[in-house]
């Protein structure tokens, strides 16, 4: 029986993947560097200890990851502190009924913890989380499982009883080696072979997931 609801953020609850790439790229290519989209795609949800060899694999030995790191999250933050985000559909038809049911909550992101917070904020969300672990309170970041683990940890439950919710494929592989059950909510990518065996279900938008867990412990 599913006890808890683990969500991840970014291209999850709120639509700000899609700012990531842009911003990845555009800080990247004032570096003279060539970063696309697929590039971008590849370090989604990973910490920077896999993320910057990734990098240096494609563009050489010499790209500095944090000061374009920092760059991209200089340029995202002017953006959204000018236009803010979109949230994803479903996401409070989701945490109401999560609320009403009595599921405790969490949030697992690689997004910093006061980031985070303030994102959750801004769309009200906040307040709807039990807790909420963010990627610089872990020693090793997604794929690897420590966040999803450290959830349920702090939502007194085992990794068995919890779901989770993700978009993006080393998401996935996270939650799925922390011992969860898999929901995969598709943002800029779909299923493919690298989730082929780690998903328990895919749908459509989040207040879809409220049908999986209405079919109860004949299932789950």
């Amino acid at each position: 029986m599913i006890k808890g609801v683990i969500f991840d953020m970014d291209g999850l609850m709120i639509d700000t993947e899609k700012l990531l790439t842009k911003f990845w790229c555009i800080a990247a290519n004032e570096n003279g560097y060539p970063m696309t989209i697929k590039h971008v795609l590849e370090i989604r949800s990973l910490s920077k200890v896999y993320a910057e060899p990734y990098l240096k694999g494609i563009f050489g030995e010499n790209f500095c990851f944090d000061r374009i790191r920092a760059r991209r999250i200089e340029l995202m933050n002017d953006y959204i502190d000018k236009y803010g985000f979109e949230v994803k559909k479903g996401l409070f038809t989701l945490l109401d009924f999560l609320r009403g049911a009595g599921y405790k909550t969490a949030v697992a992101t690689a997004t910093n913890i006061s980031r985070t917070a303030v994102y959750l904020d801004k769309i009200g969300a906040k307040a709807y989380f039990d807790k909420i672990i963010g990627g610089d309170m872990i020693a090793h970041g997604k794929p690897e499982p420590d966040i999803y683990i450290e959830a349920a940890k702090q939502l007194e439950l085992s990794t068995d009883v919890c779901l989770a919710l993700e978009d993006s494929p080393n998401g996935i592989t996270s939650a799925y080696r922390a011992g969860c059950k898999v929901i995969m909510i598709p943002d800029l990518t779909q299923p493919d072979s690298s989730v082929d065996g780690k998903l328990y279900g895919v749908c459509e938008s989040l207040d879809k997931v409220i049908d999986i867990l209405q079919k109860g412990d004949a299932k789950l």
